[in-house]
């Protein structure tokens, strides 16, 4: 945020159920949800037209936005972005087995450090991932793998892909098919959450990519 800030707007939010948004009173989170907070910051902050930035689960919610909002975006950017995934139908959790699945979103969280995750960045993402309620981690993946949001269409706003070293989600079939104004980069030596392992390549890369576009 500080060196983007030097140059452009930076707005930033908590989805529904994260961090210090509440979430909706039935329990219920969607991409749909998630899409329509993102258009009430836009909305509230008179932004007309946005570059949209979402790393991991952040990356269908950009997209699903972009769907339903497509007059307000002027570009995306995919941080290691889960852009399409298998159908696993809904996660089920009881409160029996929590302490189960709170070893299981561990376990989940630590296989996406690489050698470049230092352990102060990993005891950090760990406090903030694993501090999210269960409820809400499992809400999350069951709007992530959701099958309604599984579409077949294409989607032609410049696209900026910034993924992992050799990244599990970084189908690049699938993406230049349904996004085609897309640039696709990998970063050599990063993990899952390379914003914060290699920050000053991150940064020289989407501040190019943001040069570029017209507002």
């Amino acid at each position: 945020m500080p060196a983007l800030s030097k140059d452009y707007r930076v707005l930033t939010l908590d989805l529904p159920g994260h961090g210090k948004s509440g979430a909706p009173k039935d329990g219920k989170l969607s991409m749909n949800l998630f899409a329509r907070a993102v258009e009430s910051v836009r909305g509230e902050a008179n932004a007309d037209r946005v570059v949209l930035v979402g790393h991991s689960m952040g990356t269908p919610v950009i997209v699903q936005y972009a769907r339903l909002f497509p007059g307000h975006v002027s570009a995306m950017v995919f941080v290691d972005g889960i852009a399409t995934t298998p159908y696993m139908g809904p996660l089920t959790w009881l409160p029996g087995k929590l302490v189960a699945f709170r070893v299981a979103r561990e376990h989940m969280i630590r296989g996406m450090f690489s050698s470049s995750t230092t352990p102060e960045m990993r005891n950090h993402i760990l406090s903030m991932m694993m501090g999210a309620p269960a409820a809400t981690a499992v809400g999350a993946m069951n709007a992530t793998f959701d099958r309604a949001i599984r579409k077949d269409d294409v989607l032609t706003q410049p696209v900026l892909g910034l993924y992992a070293d050799r990244s599990r989600f970084g189908n690049r079939a699938y993406l230049t098919t349904h996004f085609p104004n897309l640039e696709y980069v990998e970063i050599v030596g990063t993990g899952h959450f390379l914003m914060l392992e290699k920050p000053a390549e991150f940064n020289r890369l989407l501040l190019g990519f943001l040069g570029k576009q017209t507002y």
